[in-house]
């Protein structure tokens, strides 16, 4: 139940209008639309009356759907009636979204996910907005919580409070709360700090205004705190609704009393407010697009709009003169004469310096509308006071300038002492001349008394020269503006990512370079491997192709132990066979020897110290692969065979020798020198040890310097067998029934092991087949020995099994 209003008596025409409630819905297909109105008769319709067509878009502000909630503030023209002149009206609307799912009886017409709705307050008076924007914010999330919005009691009973407020009194015109209003000077003063002042000096010039933002609140509320600083003029914006209204100068009259301890007493008699609102002039918080042709209009002079909508900033230059960008926080002055007129002087900007240091030395981010220091200084009240004393010293100085120009031609008379010159030139020459042709000019003018510096001081608040503390101020201020400490911060930021990038791509290189350089290494490493692995097998390939027990044949793999041992049986095998002919053919020949030459043994007496030594590698004391020869040089390989002392022959050098000398280095034949009874050279076997096994084949061989490797590119002399005396020729003595001693992989045994010798007496046998060594003596299978080629083939082939032998030791 409403509380029914109590009856108040009347105060004048400003109390006849009491605030109206209505709520906006945007409709699918029609757009926004007054659906309902609260605090008029049934079947009013206060926008169809008034021709506020435009109510609507107002009241749902272009972004809104983009936000949860949001407010507007805009102005409406009520015209004139019998009863009442034309004035301006004000609304501040509430705009919130929900769900259309969340709706507890969704409407028919309801076509769309979400429901955008706005509870618009209408006044005759912004002052109380301040106050009036929480409680029409709480009204409407309450509403919206309903889901319900067929159920408008709490929008009724909300519109009741209201007009009971105003019947009562308790929404006065004079109760000064101008301070209460929206954004506070505090933040007003920290965003745009030395530019403050150049905006209101700009209202009093009365451009076209334009200010841009997508918050349509926040763009709302800085017009009126700007508005708000010209004391007393959001109490008298009754002209600001269109630009033909002109009712505050038709009822303004000039003031004739004054009472200094009265506040509004002394601005009311100073003149103001300066009306910057009358006729030719528009004040629209909340512009929409489709109220541009008003300000396209011939009579519209000056205006102070604002818009959320872009498009208004492509044509800047037609709409406006000065666009403040509260977005960018920029200001952009189009017109090159009201620049000129907005130069701050010295005195200004020492003025404006001075309150932007307090509002930042006492700022608080936790509460910016209240100083961290709970004084004073910087607060709001700080701040009004501040403009207000300023506009005070403008206007007493702009009176003391035409009470100069009155009496120029006189100027000793009637000045004031203190006051130096022109104090008006401290507020600047361009702006005083700019501001004198506005029409708030003409209406203060017209309106106030001539002599309005002997009541304030005409003279800036910072008047004086330009000082030292200026040029630091003004220093300091513009190393703020050129925000040095944010791109430095920045520039460090960027930097210390560059580095730490870089950093990190050198450290990836060189961690590549070290994986690459590993890599690289271990593939070396594995291909050595490979290398040894492979050349072990190719060694390993012959015993296994020729034991047949490699694995491509279908075998098991090689056992190398049983294999060595098996080479092992071989080879001693094969050795104690040479070695039993070896020792035979030593006989034989001790024999022919002897047969020939009578007096071996004496000289072998007289040259025993040129024996050279034997090899014996496991034959015991009789030899074995290398023991048992005797080298018989010829002249073919006495180039290969180096002598260690000259031999003596009893004929010429040149290597032509009868039938029976033989020739031989001491150091390599294993035999010495004798004389025969035809005076020729012969050679006799060393050794004389008396022990038939100490005679071998192969005597002195192992012995030889030329003997060496053939992988290094020296030749294998060839061992020289025992001399024929038949025909005088080198030759190999024959080694009958001889074998191949291999291991499995082909390669003589290099530790051979004793074997019986041949019996004696199948040796005493065969002896007397061969004869004494005299080639008319020799039987048939003696003179087949002597054969050169015969010879030649076995000495080959015992050439191979010696390589062979050595390249296992």
């Amino acid at each position: 139940m409403s509380v029914p209003p109590t009856p108040t008596a009347e105060m004048g025409a400003g109390l006849a209008f009491i605030p109206l409630v209505c709520v906006v819905d945007f409709h699918h297909a029609r757009g926004p639309e007054v659906e309902r109105w609260f605090g008029v008769d049934e079947g009013r319709d206060p926008a169809a009356e008034y021709d506020w067509t435009l109510l609507p878009f107002m009241a749902l502000s272009d972004g809104a759907h983009a936000l949860t909630e949001d407010f507007s503030y805009f102005t409406l023209l009520r015209p004139a009636t019998d009863s009442a002149r034309a004035t301006s009206l004000f609304g501040i609307s509430c705009t919130r979204q929900m769900d259309a799912a969340q709706l507890l009886n969704r409407p028919a017409d309801v076509t769309r996910s979400t429901v955008q709705k706005a509870v618009v307050v209408i006044a005759d008076s912004p002052q109380y907005f301040g106050m009036l924007r929480e409680r029409l914010s709480v009204v409407t999330k309450a509403w919206f919580s309903q889901r319900e919005f067929s159920d408008v009691d709490i929008l009724r009973r909300f519109q009741e409070s209201l007009a009971d407020e105003k019947r009562r009194g308790l929404m006065h015109e004079d109760q000064d709360r101008d301070q209460y209003l929206g954004l506070s000077l505090r933040e007003l003063v920290r965003e745009f700090r030395w530019q403050t002042l150049l905006l209101l000096k700009c209202c009093l010039l009365q451009p076209k205004m334009l200010f841009f933002g997508t918050r349509c609140e926040r763009l709302c509320l800085t017009q009126f705190s700007l508005v708000s600083l010209i004391p007393g003029l959001l109490r008298n914006l009754q002209d600001s609704a269109g630009p033909e209204l002109d009712s505050y100068e038709k009822s303004l009259t000039m003031p004739t009393s004054l009472r200094t301890s009265d506040r509004n007493s002394l601005l009311s008699y100073m003149g103001l407010p300066l009306q910057i609102f009358g006729k030719g002039s528009l004040f629209g918080p909340y512009t929409p697009l489709q109220q541009l042709d008003i300000l396209a209009d011939f009579g519209t002079k000056s205006y102070i709009v604002g818009s959320t909508n872009s498009l208004l900033l492509q044509q800047k230059d037609r709409y406006s003169d000065i666009l403040i960008n509260l977005d960018e926080g920029t200001i952009n002055v189009t017109s090159p004469s009201l620049k000129a007129a907005l130069q701050l002087s010295t005195p200004d900007r020492r003025w404006i310096d001075f309150i932007t240091q307090n509002v930042n030395d006492t700022w608080d981010e936790s509460n910016p509308s209240r100083p961290k220091t709970m004084g004073y200084v910087g607060s709001e009240e700080f701040i009004r006071v501040q403009f207000e004393e300023y506009l005070l010293s403008l206007i007493s100085a702009v009176k003391y300038r035409a009470h100069l120009a009155r009496h120029a031609q006189n100027p000793r008379i009637m000045l004031l002492p203190e006051v130096d010159g022109d104090p008006s030139l401290d507020f600047g020459a361009d702006f005083i001349e700019a501001w004198s042709r506005t029409e708030n000019y003409r209406i203060w003018n017209a309106n106030t008394d001539s002599h309005l510096f002997d009541i304030v001081e005409p003279k800036h608040p910072c008047a004086g020269g330009l000082t030292i503390d200026d040029i630091q101020r003004r220093i300091t201020q513009q190393v703020q503006d050129l925000h040095w400490d944010e791109r430095f911060a920045q520039g460090r930021e960027v930097l210390g990512r560059n580095l730490a990038a870089g950093r990190e791509k050198a450290s990836t290189l060189f961690n590549k370079l070290y994986t690459d350089m590993e890599a690289l290494r271990e593939a070396q490493r594995k291909r050595n491997e490979e290398a040894r692995a492979q050349q072990q097998q190719q060694q390993q390939q012959p015993s296994g192709s020729s034991g047949g027990g490699s694995e491509k044949n279908g075998g098991t793999a090689v056992d190398l132990a049983k294999a060595q041992q098996t080479m092992q049986a071989v080879g001693s095998k094969a050795g104690a066979f040479v070695n039993s002919w070896a020792a035979w053919a030593g006989e034989k020949r001790r024999a022919a020897w002897g047969a020939k030459s009578p007096t071996a043994g004496s000289n072998d007496s007289n040259h025993s110290t040129s024996s050279s030594p034997t090899t014996s590698t496991g034959g015991g004391a009789g030899g074995g692969w290398g023991s048992g020869w005797v080298k018989i040089n010829n002249n073919k390989n006495r180039a290969s065979q180096p002598p260690t002392s000259q031999t003596r022959t009893s004929g010429s050098d040149n290597g032509n020798h009868p039938p029976n000398t033989v020739q031989t280095p001491t150091s390599s034949g294993g035999g010495r020198r004798t004389e025969s009874a035809g005076g020729a050279d012969e050679q006799q076997p060393l050794n004389r040890r008396g022990s038939v096994s100490g005679e071998s084949m192969l005597d002195g061989a192992e012995s030889d310097s030329v003997l060496s490797s053939p992988g290094k590119g020296r030749t294998l002399p060839a061992p020289e067998p025992a001399a024929s005396a038949a025909n005088g020729e080198s030759g190999s003595v024959p080694v009958p029934g001889e074998e191949t001693n291999k291991d499995g992989n082909g390669v003589a045994d290099s530790h051979p092991r004793p074997t019986p010798a041949p019996p004696t007496g199948s040796r005493r046998k065969n002896e007397g087949d061969y004869g004494d060594g005299d080639p008319e003596t020799q039987s048939e299978p003696s003179r087949k020995l002597a054969d050169p080629a015969k010879m030649a083939h076995l000495q080959g082939t015992w050439n191979n099994k010696r390589t062979v032998g050595r390249r296992v030791d």
